[in-house]
């Protein structure tokens, strides 16, 4: 249960980021699949994360204590963003040294929205943070909604499954929720729970899937 959610810090390269002593969960996600949505709604804050109405508005890593005992993280998104090609890869280029050299990275948090059939460049992503071997959970988004003629979002999220089998042996963990009904955040917050109870452990390390 989320009792306390704080901003602490904006950054813009890891060694501005607050010193490595609680569990990270970094969420991360292409952009408009409902990042701000998502972190307001597990935290119980209506206005914690800003919700833009222009995709691709986070620029920086932005860190949350969350009830004094562990960091959520929302990092920029991927994927289409009203900004030059040069600050897209810089701001590529840092979210990928988190990814890689943050110590106390405990799980992404990969954000697929179900309510669009499966985009490749969400594929890419995981299949990239798992040959890193980077702790990867799929959170999927928007389970409440429809697009005009798409399929069903339990038809996404099987075909996302099968893209994911082309390449992985062990699929990640994956959730099913939806910010606007509350879906899947008692779930959610169950597994990050779990994951810190790993990540504590002196003798147990987060389990890591990888293709």
């Amino acid at each position: 249960r989320v009792k306390a959610a704080e901003f602490v810090k904006s950054s813009v390269k890891l060694e501005q980021c607050p010193p490595p002593t609680l569990p990270e969960f970094a969420v991360v996600g292409r952009s408009n699949v409902g990042k701000s949505s998502l972190i307001n709604a597990i935290t119980n804050r209506k206005n914690l994360a800003l919700v833009s109405k222009t995709p691709g508005k986070t620029v920086c890593i932005n860190h949350f204590i969350i009830n004094k005992e562990w960091y959520l993280v929302d990092l920029p998104g991927y994927g289409y963003a009203k900004r030059s090609k040069t600050a897209r890869f810089e701001w590529l280029d840092f979210t990928k040294d988190y990814f890689l050299n943050r110590e106390t990275l405990a799980n992404v948090l990969l954000l697929v929205d179900c309510s669009i059939p499966p985009q490749q460049i969400d594929v890419d992503c995981a299949d990239w943070l798992g040959e890193k071997q980077v702790p990867l959970s799929i959170v999927f988004t928007k389970s409440d909604k429809r697009k005009k003629k798409a399929p069903p979002h339990t038809e996404n999220i099987a075909k996302f499954r099968e893209m994911l089998n082309d390449s992985w042996e062990d699929l990640p963990p994956m959730l099913v929720t939806s910010s606007i009904k509350g879906t899947g955040k008692r779930e959610l917050l169950a597994h990050i729970g779990r994951v810190r109870s790993y990540w504590k452990s002196a003798d147990e390390e987060p389990p890591v899937s990888s293709p």
